[in-house]
């Protein structure tokens, strides 16, 4: 259909817009759709956001032998002293809850039978766990949650889904000179048509996903460039802990495959790390081997690459039999076969890459922002519960009960705030802006980020690299500032003005910490500090 023939709608009005459609979106969505008026707006498509691509699982106590109180001891230690531990507690409490939820929506993790004969959860252990709890769907387990969930929406009466929308900026009362500071909707970019629309909503809530596009390696899908963020410090959000990126260990190395992920649960399962001479290093590293949480994997694989000189390290997992391999690991197993590489007879080869923003939005345990009326679910935000390193598989969790929670408090002030719809609510102006006609210029600020980002604030960082990073991201802001202002928008302009601010947001975070704790090493700094506490940013009011 030609761009002529589709139809436009410059102002869109709903209950609640959600942006966002992975498990945190999807989830809120359906909790709320019995009691307002919901649209999910999607960047890319429906099903291209980090959850359809989660391999590991979810981590739940689902186990007689394991307990809540272990998953958050596990928790506390990974996060290196820096978790809020009633924010831990909150979610982990609530987990077994909230999964439950996903069984009934239809989402099918795997089973095994037991020793007299009854079928119960196949639970694996991933690195940092000290018991059994990661609930899965073989290691496709975030396919199964995003096309359950997203199955489930479509057949909503009440949830609109808008597919290919970048949001420009969100409206809120201080932008348009009004009392107070709450959210009123958003300007939006239809991908499709190439226009600016409004909607007007009386909540909004960011589930947006994290900010792994900053780098040049990640193991994240295009859509991950740090918008929500950046939305919520534009609109007077405090945000907390942005210093703190994990980095997956286990990243497939090879030319037609560099952002496949290669699960965690391969070394719960007894994949071993080797050299390329085929020695084991993890060993070395830490009494956990294998299994010692991400942070102490990915160091030690920079380490060993960058001491040998070595392109990649190597995960071998041909001790086990095939027939196990296929029941377990069958995509992984179809991908690399599909790339030469029979991981049921040879090392696969692998290298670290951006998995995870630890930090981001700082929210309560409903969900909301420093912003009235303005939420915030799942990677986009700060909750306390990853403190400096991220459990495995906590993550879809986090999403999924803070889903439920934010969509109580939602629920509970629904009838307070209709009077916002009589909010007029100006329409996109951009009538003093042109056609860009040097789209270059994006194109090479948007490499030239990517990559300092890499070398100067990745895995292993000094008070040096910080600096340099420091002043090329002073640079590229004043670029971006006057493109943006003198041309039309697109998606490659607003992903790149998004990802600017959240590189500054992560080296003024990571100038700010004078330690090495979790997933911020900093050689200039290699001492824990007595007395952590969490890096908090807070934007000027304007």
């Amino acid at each position: 259909m030609s761009k002529s023939k589709l139809k436009r709608d410059q102002l869109h009005h709903c209950d609640v817009l959600i942006i966002g459609a992975g498990a945190a979106g999807l989830s809120l969505a359906l909790k709320l759709a019995k009691h307002a008026k919901v649209t999910v707006l999607s960047k890319g498509k429906l099903s291209e956001g980090s959850t359809y691509y989660a391999q590991g699982g979810i981590a739940t106590v689902f186990s007689d032998t394991d307990k809540v109180d272990y998953h958050v001891n596990d928790t506390l230690i990974a996060g290196a002293g820096l978790c809020d531990e009633e924010a831990v507690r909150f979610t982990l409490s609530n987990a077994k809850e909230s999964i439950e939820w996903l069984i009934d929506t239809g989402i099918k993790f795997d089973t095994e039978t037991d020793n007299e004969g009854k079928q119960k959860y196949h639970l694996t252990k991933e690195g940092g766990h000290s018991h059994r709890r990661i609930l899965h769907s073989a290691d496709a387990t975030g396919k199964e949650v995003e096309s359950t969930l997203l199955s489930a929406v479509k057949k909503n009466k009440n949830i609109t889904l808008m597919e290919g929308y970048n949001v420009i900026d969100l409206i809120t009362s201080r932008k348009l000179k009004l009392p107070s500071n709450r959210v009123l909707g958003a300007y939006v970019w239809n991908r499709n048509l190439e226009c600016v629309e409004t909607i007007q909503a009386n909540f909004v809530t960011l589930a947006t996903g994290g900010a792994s596009k900053v780098y040049q390696y990640t193991s994240n899908p295009d859509v991950s460039s740090g918008d929500g963020i950046a939305l919520a410090w534009r609109s007077g959000c405090r945000v907390a802990n942005m210093e703190f990126n994990q980095f997956h260990p286990t990243c497939l190395f090879h030319v037609d495959a560099r952002n496949f992920l290669l699960t965690e649960a391969l070394r719960g399962e007894g994949a071993l790390l080797l050299r390329p001479d085929g020695t084991r290093f993890m060993p070395d590293f830490d009494k956990r081997a294998e299994l010692a949480p991400r942070d102490i994997v990915a160091r030690a694989i920079d380490y060993e690459m960058k001491r040998l000189g070595a392109d990649c390290m190597y995960l071998d997992i041909s001790h086990k039999s095939k027939d196990f391999i296929l029941k377990h690991f069958p995509t992984i197993y179809e991908r690399c076969l599909a790339l030469g590489i029979d991981i049921s007879q040879q090392p696969i080869p692998i290298v670290p890459a951006a998995h995870y923003t630890c930090g981001g939005v700082m929210i309560d345990h409903n969900g909301k922002t420093d912003v009235d009326g303005l939420y915030a679910i799942g990677e986009v935000t700060y909750t306390g519960l990853h403190g400096a390193n991220r459990l495995a598989s906590n993550s879809l969790l986090e999403c999924i009960v803070y889903a439920h929670a934010c969509a109580k408090d939602i629920i509970n002030h629904l009838s307070f705030y209709n009077q916002h719809k009589k909010i007029n609510i100006p329409i996109w102006d951009e009538s003093q802006v042109t056609n860009s006609d040097e789209e270059v210029v994006i194109q090479h600020n948007w490499h030239e980020l990517r990559l300092f980002m890499w070398d100067y604030v990745g895995i292993v960082r000094t008070d040096k690299r910080l600096e340099r990073a420091k002043h090329r991201i002073e640079m590229l802001q004043r670029e971006i500032d006057e493109y943006y202002s003198n041309f039309k928008v697109g998606n490659n302009l607003l992903e790149l003005r998004n990802l600017v601010l959240v590189a500054d947001l992560i080296i003024r975070s990571a100038s700010a910490r004078k330690e090495s704790r979790g997933l911020h090493y900093n050689l200039d700094h290699p001492n824990l500090l007595s007395d952590p506490k969490p890096t908090i940013l807070t934007p000027l009011e304007k």
